[in-house]
This record gives C-alpha cells, structure tokens and sequence, in this order.
C-alpha cells in the first residue's frame, strides 16, 4: 500500500479519536477511557508481536525506561483528553494536539545538548504559542470549566512532547523493536491507569454505542494506527511520518461538525493555521 495512502489513514484514525472519546464519555468516566484504550491497543499490538515472534526486553532497567515512556506518552495525555473533552468539543482537543510537535522541540531544546534554540526556531515557538492563544480565544469571555478543559487538552500535548523526547534520549538507544517498545509501553500504561481508575468515579454504562467506541479508539486508533506510524517512519522517514500533524486536526474539525453538530468558529481555522505555521519552522 502507498505510504501516502497510510499517511491519510492514520491522519484518520487519530482524528476520528476525539470523535470516539466524546461518544465514550456517555458511559464511561475519563480514566475509565484511558484505561480501556491502553487495554484494547495492547491486545492489537501483543497479538502482533506473538504472531511475528519478536523479542520482547525482560530486564527491569529497560521496563523502568519504558514505564517512564509510558506516563509520559501515554498514561497522562490519555487521561487528559478525556477528561479535557467533559468541557470541550472533540474538534477542539484535536486542534490542541497538533501542539505536541511544538512542546517536543520546547523540551528538547531544554534538556538535549545536541538541539539547538535557533531564530527560526525561536520564531516557530512564539508563533505556535500565539496560535494556541487565538485557539484559546480569551476574548470570548469563556467560563471556567472550558478553560480547564483546554488547558488538560493543552496539557496533554505538551505530555506527549516530553515523552518523545524521553523516548528520544532513553529509549531509541536501546534499540528495541518499534512494535514490541509500543506494547510494552501500553502494557505499563495499563497498569498505572488499572491502580488509578479506581479514584476517579463517574459511573459505567457500557452501551453496544460507547462499547464500541472504546474497541475502536483502542484496537484503530491505539493499537494498528501504531503499527502504521511505525512503518511509515521505516518508508519515508520521520520529517514525511511528521505530515500526520496536519491531517489530524482537519479530521477532528469536519467529524466534530458534522457527527456531534459542533459548532466551529473562526478562532478554532485561524489558531490551528498558525499552530501549524510554527510546527513547520520550530521543527
């Protein structure tokens, strides 16, 4: 299959995530999400591993790694999606995680020698942050819950830039199988979100609808969309894998509209625009 042809798949399968979260909020509460999410990506991904005969790490220093991979890009920015959509529309948590490129150069100009704060960088940076700003759109008088919201929405991205980067320092250098580190990863997820789940309330109802909104988040939107990404970065490289940014919010947008009659305003084009302007000269 066309690398370009799985490109737009998996923009896909990760812009219609925050369509499923939204109709799995109806039955379940934010960490029930995360959790069932990292169980049904887990299952895809142990299938695929067992069906391919990879080696899986056993040593406790490399799962300690992973687990901090985990919290970090998975465990968090799962919990606060969901719990950042009880407050705000799908398309715009899709919008704030085209943020995560711009947290990930941030932090890694932070923390990795070898990166360096250039001008166009620098200029990629504060136009990204001016970008999240029109998002935001504090003129519009929004109430506090909101506000909350796309903070977590926010917050989850810049997770998710911490721990790429980590994943960058610590984990690449182990040389691990891509699939076999994303299920370990998701396995550690599970566990945390298992211990957690329990302290966040809300109450259950697994409808055949909110049922399978989590099957599908966590098996195509968790599990095979990892399996895809991994094999476009093998195809075409990281820079052309990167393109995914663009796609994910314009899918989350238009299923936001259309499926839950979500209203879309200016602010939400104009910041994702230039959000994406500073994700292009920051990396």
């Amino acid at each position: 299959m066309s690398p370009y042809v799985r490109l737009v798949g998996l923009g896909s399968f990760w812009g219609t995530s925050f369509l499923l979260i939204k109709v799995a909020l109806d039955g379940l509460p934010p960490l029930g999400i995360a959790l069932a999410r990292c169980i049904a990506g887990a299952l895809v991904l142990w299938a695929y591993v067992l069906l391919t005969r990879r080696r899986v790490p056993r040593d406790l220093k490399t799962w300690g790694i992973l687990t901090v991979a985990a919290l970090f890009a998975a465990a968090i920015p799962f919990s606060l999606f969901s719990w950042g959509e009880l407050h705000v529309t799908s398309a715009l948590a899709g919008v704030y995680n085209a943020t995560t490129p711009l947290f990930t150069v941030l932090v890694a100009i932070a923390v990795l020698p070898a990166e360096r704060a250039t001008r166009t960088r620098v200029v990629g940076l504060v136009l990204g942050t001016l970008g999240v700003v029109v998002v935001l759109g504090p003129w519009r008088g929004a109430g506090t819950n909101t506000v909350l919201g796309q903070l977590a929405c926010l917050g989850a991205g810049a997770s998710y830039g911490v721990g790429l980067v980590w994943v960058r320092r610590y984990v690449s250098p182990l040389r691990l199988d891509v699939v076999v580190q994303t299920a370990c990863q998701l396995t550690a997820a599970m566990v945390m979100l298992a211990v957690a789940a329990p302290f966040g309330g809300g109450d259950v109802d697994l409808t055949p609808r909110v049922l399978g909104a989590v099957l599908a988040l966590g098996a195509l939107g968790t599990g095979v969309a990892l399996i895809v990404y991994n094999s476009l970065i093998r195809d075409i490289g990281a820079t052309g894998t990167s393109l995914v940014t663009f796609i994910v919010p314009v899918v989350a947008v238009a299923l936001g509209a259309v499926a839950l009659d979500e209203p879309v305003t200016w602010n939400l084009f104009a910041g994702a625009a230039v959000v994406i302007a500073g994700v292009r000269l920051a990396r």
